[in-house]
Formats: structure tokens, C-alpha cells, sequence
């Protein structure tokens, strides 16, 4: 079977969700952590490799992304899709920016485009500016994201300082004119230079429009949502089988935990609701003094609740006392002590029984995949935004649930760990 799509995935949520959206769809998705496990989730029509590249360095970002894109054209990768966040987050040193134009050039194609957009989680791009629901990106939460404070709604603006090559817009009156419009609309600015374009899109028609434009594209950038549309024009032209793939997850019992990391508010709403039921540590990120003794207490804490049930074990705290951290560490500190004591502590669970776990948070999301040393997930079907499941290889499979920050129903995370424990077909 040809690799219709390889997914590059600047992190562990977001890439689990676009296989998770693949597979709902019957469309069996490799999903990886390395590069070097490409060939082993082939043959299948799309293989995700998802690393933690959202907020490195922009050179290691790079890298990592030209090794991922490598081993999907190595293994016969028709597209290679750049997945991000649907709020476009990146600095003005990047990410998204360099790792578009590293790809560019890794595939030859001669233009790129830009669809982070999700009608399902209200995030549109109009007139190349980003709303969050009825707010502008700026005037939202995200303003106040501690690793990407998203300042600047306007995306042609935020990716003309990220990149080294003409940026234009398709607006929304050529996307919503429909596909042949679209193409000519794009055409025009592929003759006057542009490299790269951002696609205004509001609906899901907007969506269906421009993934029947891209579709074939050799390289193609945004939000999951856009590849929700692929599945439809591959059978239309007889690409995949019509007959969906079906594979299901096994049950994982044991311990169940959730570990948090995202300070997002939604995040926050969602520790609070557990905590109604069940435990809650709080770990003060600026207050540790000694990592391994922090994750020592944190586990013999844990051991001391689990056998009545799930517990959680946060870094996360609201803006207020993030700032306080961050002003003792540097942003960059606080980030790695947090993610430091998280990753130790799945380590440290995972040893004395624990096999079920949900991680909220990206960047927590690929330090606790990193450190467990896993490298290759089944992943279940999408459930929606933020809900999601996935089991390991191995003798000893855990099951998880990489969760984004800003996603998911309040009371998600007892009822997720729960469904670990059965099988889902």
C-alpha cells in the first residue's frame, strides 16, 4: 500500500490526535517517536512521527524535523504534513517558520500552506488573523502562554518574522469560492513569489475546500482538523480500501495516574473537577530544591493513595505563580525542572505497578513518553478534542492518554483512565 501521508509532529498530543482523527476514519496510522521506527509502521497509508520540537531551539528543531521528513520520503511518502498547534504557537525565533522551510526544501516543493485552523475547537483565521472563539488570538488566554505567548493575531505578520521567504494569504473569499478558485487564487501568488501561504478558513466546508486543493501537494502545514478530510478524496479516488480499517486497543489494568504538567486554564478546571473525587499533589516548580528527592516523595505519596484509586500529581499552577517561577529559573528553567520531575516520576510509578497514565500537557506529554523510552503507540480512535488513548509495545503494554492543555471536557480524567481498563474496539 502506497504512504499517502507522513505526519511531522511538533509534539506527542497533537500528533497522537491526528492519528486518532485517521483512524476513527478507518485509516490505519503508524504512530512513532523516532525516526529510525518509520519502516516498521509501514505498510499503512499514513504514519505520524511525533517528537518534542515546539519549543527547542530552532537549529534542533530543524533537525529533527529534516530526520523525520527523511524516513517518511524514505519510506514512499506521497505528502509530508507539518502538524503544529491549532493556535499557531511559536516565538518570532520560531519553530514553525524554520521547520516549514527546512521541508520545503527536503521535498522541492515549490509553495506551502498554512491551515491551523479547527472549526470543531472554534480556532478560525480570517483576513490572516487568528480568533479563539469571539477573541483574537492576542486578547485570549493563549497571550499569556508561559513558553508561547501568542501576542500578534495576524499569521502572514508572525510568519514573515519566522521565515526567509515571501509569506501571502488566501482569504477567505477565494477559499470559500471553492476549490477551482482556490487553485487559481494560489497560482497567482506562486507567479508573483510566495513561498508560503496562509489559508483563511472559518467552516468545515472552508477546510473541505482547501484539503481537495493540497491533498497532493508534496508538502502541506497546519492543525489536525485539515486531515480530517484526506480520508474522503483518497477513497473518491480509489487510494485506500472503501471498507475502513478497523483495529481495536487491548485492556491495561493496574495503577492509574494523571500527570500534569500544562498550565492551561482548562488544565487547571480539570485538576480542580478530579480533585472533587480523588488526590492531588501539587508540586511547586521553584520551590524544588532536590529533584530525585522531590520525585522519591512524590511516588511514596502516590503508593500511599493508588489502591483506592487513580491520584494526580500537578506542576501546574496558575499565571501568577509561574511567573514566580520563572523569575527564579528563567522560562526555560522552570519548563525543564517541571518536565525533569514529571518524566522521573512516570519512571518511578511505572516500576511499582502503574500502567495506566494521562499526561496533560505537550511538553509534559513527550518528556514522560521520552523517559519511559517508548518509541512506537497503537493508537485508538478519536473520541474528540482532547480524548484519546493509546497502548505501548511490549510484554508489559502501558496505556495512555497524551492529552493537549487546552483541550478536553472538565471531567475527563477519571472517566479516560477508566476506559483504559477495558478494551476499545
Amino acid at each position: 500500500m502506497e504512504l499517502l501521508l507522513g505526519v511531522v509532529a511538533d509534539d506527542l498530543t497533537g500528533g497522537m490526535e491526528t492519528a486518532a482523527m485517521l483512524v476513527a476514519l478507518g485509516v490505519d496510522c503508524g504512530f512513532v517517536t523516532r525516526p529510525e521506527r518509520v519502516a516498521e509502521a509501514v505498510p499503512a497509508p499514513a504514519v505520524v512521527v511525533a517528537q518534542k520540537t515546539r519549543v527547542v531551539p530552532p537549529g534542533e528543531a530543524v533537525a529533527k524535523a529534516e530526520a523525520a521528513g527523511r524516513a517518511l520520503r524514505e519510506a514512499g511518502a506521497r505528502q509530508l504534513y507539518f502538524k503544529y498547534c491549532a493556535t499557531f504557537d511559536s516565538t518570532d525565533r520560531g519553530n514553525i517558520g524554520p521547520v516549514a522551510e527546512a521541508l520545503l526544501a527536503l521535498t522541492g516543493a515549490p509553495l506551502t500552506g498554512y491551515c491551523p485552523s479547527s472549526d470543531e475547537l472554534g480556532r478560525t483565521v480570517y483576513n490572516g488573523h487568528m480568533f479563539v472563539g469571539r477573541q483574537l488570538l492576542s486578547e485570549s488566554p493563549k497571550r499569556h502562554d508561559p513558553l508561547t505567548p501568542m501576542t500578534d493575531p495576524d499569521l502572514v505578520r508572525v510568519l514573515g518574522r519566522q521565515t526567509t521567504m515571501p509569506v501571502g494569504l488566501a482569504p477567505h473569499q477565494a477559499v470559500s469560492a471553492g476549490p477551482a478558485a482556490l487553485r487559481t487564487h494560489v497560482a497567482s501568488l506562486k507567479r508573483d513569489g510566495i513561498r508560503h501561504v496562509i489559508l483563511d478558513a472559518i467552516y468545515a466546508r472552508d477546510l473541505a475546500a482547501i484539503a481537495e486543493v493540497v491533498v497532493s501537494w508534496p508538502l502541506m502545514t497546519g492543525n489536525a482538523t485539515l486531515v480530517r478530510h484526506y480520508p474522503a478524496l483518497w477513497r473518491a479516488r480509489g487510494e485506500i480500501d472503501a471498507a475502513p480499517a478497523r483495529r481495536g486497543l487491548p485492556a491495561v489494568d493496574g495503577f492509574g495516574v494523571v500527570l500534569a504538567g500544562s498550565c492551561a486554564e482548562r488544565s487547571l478546571e480539570q485538576l480542580a473537577e478530579f480533585e472533587r473525587h480523588r488526590p492531588v499533589l501539587r508540586i511547586d516548580v521553584g520551590a524544588i530544591a532536590d529533584p530525585e528527592a522531590e520525585i522519591a516523595r512524590a511516588s511514596d505519596w502516590a503508593m500511599a493513595h493508588l489502591a483506592d484509586g487513580p491520584v494526580a500529581i500537578a506542576t501546574s499552577a496558575p499565571v501568577d505563580e509561574v511567573r514566580v517561577a520563572q523569575e527564579k529559573l528563567g522560562v526555560a528553567g522552570a519548563a525543564a525542572a517541571a518536565e525533569a520531575v514529571l518524566g522521573g516520576l512516570a519512571v518511578a510509578l511505572r516500576t511499582r505497578g502503574v500502567r495506566r497514565f494521562l499526561v496533560a500537557g505537550g511538553e509534559t506529554s513527550g518528556s514522560v513518553v521520552e523517559r519511559l523510552g517508548i518509541e512506537r503507540l497503537h493508537v485508538g480512535p478519536y473520541r474528540g478534542p482532547g480524548i484519546g488513548r493509546a497502548v505501548s509495545e511490549g510484554a508489559e503494554p502501558l496505556a495512555l492518554s497524551l492529552k493537549s492543555g487546552k483541550l478536553g471536557p472538565v471531567d475527563m480524567f477519571l472517566p479516560t483512565l477508566e476506559s483504559m481498563r477495558a478494551t476499545e474496539a
